[in-house]
């Protein structure tokens, strides 16, 4: 089976997000998948197997992605990752576009140059009481400027990139929290990004991740209707860094990036 471990929302090898993604010649089962990512230790493992429709017609691909320890319903730089390894390896001709159908319901990827636009339901948050234990847990210093949940995560905006950057957190205390993830954003001072943010998902088994397309289709929304634009550009300030180019279109959100093959290979 095809097996390649690309770098996502980056133009470099080396930074932006690593996932595996792996072509099976059949479906496989979630125990099966599920050891596969544990042995590639990667934020996300992206499974891919062709799919026909009712009539017999070549339909897309299905697509599972896999943290080390869980399957999640909704995945961007995995999928990135994904449109990227099917037009790089001949599994689609380079014009035409890639189809995945998901947990999320029906996505799909288009080639704009070196870039890559996936279509992504967005999932906006609405304002939340947080734990008790989420600000100790991230080791804040100050009450956050606001505190939302979306379909899967909390979102916390501090009020400065720097507070964003400072962030120290106790994965511990955060992985016993009874949700997927915690996004911490803020407006950007970095010139040419309109705002930044980090990703912690202890509870799946991913500390922090480098990019995190799937909390972008919550952060886009929210930015949007506070910057009053509905395209922005996004950084994400792990240690690996990442950028994103982000349309708001409708209930749905375009992340863009880009992404750099660093490992070809078989799983035998």
């Amino acid at each position: 089976m095809k097996l390649l471990q690309i770098d996502a929302f980056t133009s470099e090898p080396f930074a932006g997000n690593p996932a595996a993604v792996c072509f099976l010649p059949a479906p496989r089962d979630e125990v099966w998948m599920q050891h596969v990512a544990r042995e590639m230790n990667l934020s996300e493992t992206a499974f891919l197997s062709r799919r026909t429709d009712a009539a017999g017609h070549p339909d897309g691909f299905d697509l599972r992605w896999f943290t080390p320890t869980a399957e999640v319903a909704l995945c961007g730089h995995a999928t990135l990752a994904s449109a990227h390894a099917c037009w790089e390896t001949g599994e689609l001709p380079p014009a035409e576009m890639a189809r995945f159908h998901t947990k999320s319901g029906l996505l799909t990827a288009e080639r704009h140059g070196e870039w890559i636009e996936l279509d992504f339901p967005a999932t906006p948050d609405t304002r939340a009481e947080p734990p008790p234990a989420l600000a100790g847990a991230l080791g804040l210093g100050a009450k956050p400027a606001y505190v939302g949940k979306s379909r899967f995560d909390y979102l916390i905006e501090l009020g400065s990139e720097t507070e964003v950057r400072a962030l120290s957190p106790d994965f511990a205390r955060l992985r016993a929290l009874p949700v997927r993830g915690v996004m911490v954003t803020s407006r950007a001072s970095t010139p040419g990004f309109d705002f930044v943010s980090r990703f912690f998902a202890p509870a799946v088994g991913v500390d922090e991740d480098p990019v995190t397309g799937s909390s972008h289709c919550c952060l886009t929304p929210f930015w949007s209707k506070r910057l009053g634009k509905a395209e922005m550009v996004a950084r994400q300030l792990s240690t690996r860094g990442g950028t994103l180019r982000l349309r708001l279109a409708g209930d749905r959100v375009k992340l863009g990036g880009q992404a750099v093959t660093v490992l070809r290979g078989e799983l035998l």
